[in-house]
């Protein structure tokens, strides 16, 4: 029988199985959403949570500060009366997915994420598991590469964490065979760290 882990379960078994994860709770209320943004400090990112599009009925709130919390917080219960709380990490939104395909068996992808990955297409493909080096080819195949290594003045990502992170995913199947698909979309670099922000994973 099919079984689907959205957002936090989905983030809970990658953390499990050591893929860096944004800190992240399911709150019901200011004071307990408050009483975890101490721990993590602010900026952070409110969520709507259940089987709900987050993005089409505006149920995410992201960078929220001590100034907007209060009537953000409470325009997000509206929506969803259990609100995610989570860190907010910068940097660019990337994508990585696993699917099973019926020929080549999973096959690991990996590109440029966000709200619009399905327009640009902006990705790479291999047949998992994969090695470091077929991780930084991956990275370098896709017409981002450029604005990962830094454009502009700015900084390059953290290009070692992210092939770490591949191999980590491409491994999976190896154990959890019964993976159809898994989607993290995004996963945010920056030159300092990457970390998974949003995921889904369906079993078969």
């Amino acid at each position: 029988m099919m079984k689907i882990l959205m957002e936090k379960e989905a983030e809970d078994f990658l953390e499990k199985n050591k893929i860096p994860v944004a800190e992240r709770k399911i709150v019901s209320s200011r004071e307990e959403a408050l009483e975890f943004i101490r721990k993590i400090k602010f900026p952070v990112v409110l969520k709507i949570t259940g089987r709900l599009h987050k993005t089409e009925l505006k149920g995410i709130s992201v960078d929220v500060n001590h100034h907007n919390f209060d009537n953000e917080f409470e325009r997000i219960q509206k929506i969803s009366k259990r609100v995610l709380v989570q860190k907010y990490v910068p940097g660019k939104q990337l994508i990585i997915g696993l699917i099973k395909d019926p020929s080549f068996g999973h096959v690991i992808m990996f590109g440029f994420g966000g709200i619009f990955v399905e327009v640009f297409r902006d990705i790479s493909f291999r047949v998992c598991p994969i090695a470091k080096k077929d991780a930084r080819e991956m990275i370098k195949e896709i017409k981002a590469y450029k604005i990962l290594k830094g454009v502009r003045g700015e900084t390059p990502i953290n290009f070692n964490q992210l092939e770490e992170v591949l191999v980590k995913i491409s491994e999976f199947p190896k154990r959890y065979g019964e993976i159809k698909e898994l989607d993290i979309n995004p996963i945010m670099a920056n030159e300092k760290e990457v970390k998974v922000v949003d995921a889904r994973i369906i079993f078969e």
